[in-house]
């Protein structure tokens, strides 16, 4: 017996069958908690994208266009969760709101240390602004989302030279940039 393809399922859902739904995340649930747990390093925050993204899928579902694969769009809404997540909490982590934050910040060089990483952050993510997008993606699944050549060959479509090649430009450009200011 074949099993339902997913865009099958997606097609039965949006008819109103609400056990498609069900065995799309069957299919993916785990696959979506373990590229936010790769991404965000802990079981709970991970989980809490997991939950954040089924809630995405089930209000965005209606918006697939059927164009890419339902494994890449889920996983571009796994990512942008994930690095949305990430900011707020390094945002949070800057600029402490409680007095028990407060406290943890003890001394003058832990408030400059917090605002060096802020700026190589934000160095960082002007200079990824300033990348060919196809430098960038392969830089940020590499490094951040530490996929292989491979998976991200089958999430982009592209070959792995060619994602080599770009990975190679991408780092040389990027230390040029951040040894240079």
């Amino acid at each position: 017996m074949q099993a339902v393809s997913d865009y099958d399922l997606i097609k039965k859902f949006l008819e109103g069958n609400e056990s498609a739904f069900n065995e799309l995340l069957k299919r993916y649930q785990s696959k979506i908690y373990w590229h936010a747990r790769r991404m965000l390093g802990n079981h709970f925050d991970a989980d809490e994208i997991t939950q954040q993204v089924i809630i995405v899928l089930y209000k965005k579902l209606k918006t697939f266009e059927f164009k890419s694969s339902f494994y890449t769009w889920v996983f571009r809404i796994t990512h942008n969760q994930a690095l949305n997540y990430i900011k707020k909490m390094k945002l949070k982590s800057f600029l402490p709101i409680d007095s028990d934050s407060a406290k943890n910040l003890r001394t003058n060089e832990d408030v400059v240390k917090n605002t060096e990483d802020k700026e190589s952050l934000e160095r960082l993510n002007e200079i990824l602004k300033e990348l060919p997008v196809k430098q960038r993606e392969v830089f940020l699944l590499r490094r951040f989302e530490e996929l292989s050549y491979e998976e991200i060959a089958e999430i982009t479509g592209k070959s792995v030279g060619a994602l080599k090649a770009n990975y190679f430009h991408a780092i040389k450009k990027i230390t040029e940039k951040m040894n240079v200011e």
